[in-house]
Formats: C-alpha cells, sequence, structure tokens
C-alpha cells in the first residue's frame, strides 16, 4: 500500500532541499578568494624613479602582469634610504596584493643605521626571491694623479684633506663601502652623503670630493668623458661588465669584498601559496632572454633564488654590516 505524503512530508523535504540549495552559496561565501582576484597588485619601489631598484621593479611587474593576467602598478614611496616605502609595505594586508622591491639597504643596512626604523626587515616580511648582485666600484677624479687603488691609499696617508668619499645617500651601498674601504686601510676618512648618485659623481669628478663607491653604469658617462677613473671593483671576482677591472682585493685591499642586492618581499604573514607562486613567476621571469638583457645593462648578475636563500642571506648580512656600523661609528645624521 502506497503512503500518501502527509504536509509534515513535504515541509521536511522541502526544508531539506532548501539547505541543500543554500549550502553551496553558504560555502562559497566561506571559501578564500582565489588569488589573484580581480584587483591591482601594487609593487612598491622604496627609492626615486629611474634607479637600479626602480628599473628591477618595472621589468619584473610587467613581467608578473603578464603571467598572472592582474595589473601590477609600481608606486615609489622614496626616502630615509629606502625607510620610508618599506615600512610602508610592512604594515599593508598580507593578502599578496603589495609587494616591494628590497635592497641590501632596506633590508641589511638599515637595521643596525637607523635606531626607530619603522619596521623590522625579518619580522615584519616574507622572502619572495633575491634577484640579482650588483657590485659597486671605486672611482676617482681624473684630475687626481692617481691610476691604481695602492696610489690612492697613499695619496690619502699623505694628505689629510683628501680624506673625503662621497656616496648617493646616508645608509647606502655605496656610504658603506666608504666606510669598509676606510676601515680596512685603516685611515679615518669623512663621509659625505648626498641626495642621489648624479650630484655626487659630479662633485667627485670636479676633484671637490676625493673618491666614491658607485655602480658602474652610473658612472659610465663620465668615465667615456675623462671625468673619472675606474680603479676597481667590489666584488670578490671581476666583473663580467668590465672584466679588465681588477677586484678591491686583487688591488690590494685584502677583505674587501661587497656588493648591493635586489630582491622582492611581501608583508608578513602571506600565504605560502602566494609566496610561492610569486617565487616561481619571477624565476620563470629572471629565464627570459629581454629581461636577463635588461638587467645585464645595469650591471647586475642575475641569480634568483627560493624564499628560504634569501632569508639565509639576510641572516648572514645584517649581522656583518650592523657590526661595520657600530665599528666605524656611521651615521644617518
Amino acid at each position: 500500500m502506497t503512503r500518501t505524503p502527509t504536509r509534515r512530508d513535504l515541509l521536511t523535504h522541502l526544508g531539506a532541499g532548501a539547505a541543500a540549495a543554500v549550502l553551496p552559496v553558504w560555502a562559497q561565501a566561506q571559501a578564500p578568494t582565489a588569488w589573484p582576484a580581480a584587483k591591482p597588485i601594487t609593487y612598491v619601489v622604496p627609492f626615486t624613479a629611474g634607479g637600479t631598484t626602480d628599473v628591477v621593479g618595472r621589468t619584473l611587474a610587467s613581467k608578473l602582469q603578464d603571467a598572472l593576467k592582474q595589473t601590477v602598478v609600481v608606486e615609489n614611496r622614496a626616502g630615509t634610504g629606502g625607510g620610508l616605502g618599506s615600512s610602508y609595505v610592512a604594515k599593508q594586508p598580507a593578502d599578496g596584493y603589495t609587494l616591494i622591491g628590497g635592497t641590501i639597504s632596506t633590508h641589511a643596512i638599515n637595521a643596525g643605521l637607523y635606531k626607530n626604523l619603522g619596521y623590522d626587515p625579518v619580522k615584519d616580511f616574507e622572502p619572495v626571491s633575491l634577484v640579482g648582485f650588483l657590485p659597486n666600484v671605486l672611482l676617482v677624479s681624473t684630475q687626481f694623479k692617481v691610476n691604481t687603488v695602492a696610489e690612492l691609499v697613499a695619496l690619502i696617508r699623505k694628505d689629510d684633506k683628501q680624506r673625503t668619499f662621497a656616496s648617493s645617500g646616508a645608509g647606502t651601498s655605496t656610504h658603506l663601502a666608504g666606510e669598509l674601504f676606510a676601515d680596512l686601510i685603516e685611515v679615518p676618512l669623512t663621509h659625505i652623503p648626498y641626495k642621489g648618485t648624479p650630484p655626487a659623481m659630479i662633485d667627485v669628478s670636479q676633484g671637490q670630493i676625493t673618491f666614491m663607491f658607485d655602480q658602474l653604469t652610473a658612472a659610465l658617462p663620465l668615465i667615456q668623458a675623462g671625468k673619472l677613473k675606474l680603479l676597481a671593483v667590489t666584488s670578490p671576482k671581476r666583473s663580467p661588465a668590465s672584466p679588465g677591472t681588477p677586484t678591491m682585493i686583487e688591488a690590494g685591499v685584502p677583505g674587501f669584498e661587497m656588493f648591493s642586492w635586489q630582491a622582492v618581499y611581501a608583508p608578513k604573514g602571506t600565504s605560502k601559496a602566494v609566496v610561492d607562486r610569486l617565487h616561481d613567476e619571477i624565476a620563470k621571469a629572471l629565464k627570459q632572454p629581454d629581461v636577463k638583457e635588461k638587467l645585464a645593462t645595469l650591471g647586475m648578475e642575475v641569480v634568483g633564488s627560493s624564499p628560504s636563500e634569501l632569508a639565509a642571506l639576510m641572516a648572514k648580512e645584517i649581522p656583518r654590516w650592523a657590526a661595520l656600523i657600530k665599528k666605524s661609528g656611521a651615521s644617518v645624521n
């Protein structure tokens, strides 16, 4: 005998059906939004437009935009040796929509140089990937009768008026290179910081400041114009961009090894899945011929790395520069 459904049976059935219909909507509302969604990604460059970090940032941003099928906007937030932009990114949501182009200054040197930095390069960021290394070069005016590092050291020892060096700014790798030089040759030197590389190089080329360390690509126009001499590179091995130029160690300064570096970070707490995707896309970009060619024009040795390898580099670099800063008395004031 077939049982006729009661009103209660129908209500129970309808209720179960409604619940089943609603459940997928509820579950979808609770599920995390796929990354990247229809929302721009901001790549912060903590320095002015046109510099090395800016070129690296815009090159990678273009490739990430193509790979992720999402708009990637480059935003320059310069100031405090890269600290202003770094502090800003450290406070952004860890959702994968804000990245920063970090450097040896922002994520190593600044930690030992500033008393109130406003961010912690280790605790406030997720390492994504090292991009590459950039050696600095030792430059001196052609007005000085100096053709080697040894002759520059002799000039400095002989004439205390020539114990000056310029940099592109307090706390930069060009500043710390000068402090390292002073420490290794055991001669006190006076640091003259500038707001950027161009004005510093002009004064050095005119002989107002004795020497400076900076990137080869920035110095090439003045070298080719016969106003600056290239004495040495700061990397442990010779640079492919200038194979005939000796390293500082080869030139007679044992222990002088320094290179600046470029890297990419996300705010602390960014999910591993997002960090891994960003790392993978950056790794692919760094292998592309046009990217390699572009970064090579900066004198960069493209490296790439895993997030853990970048973290290991920072663990080595932060105490190294903090010790030199303390020993030299280097200051941002």
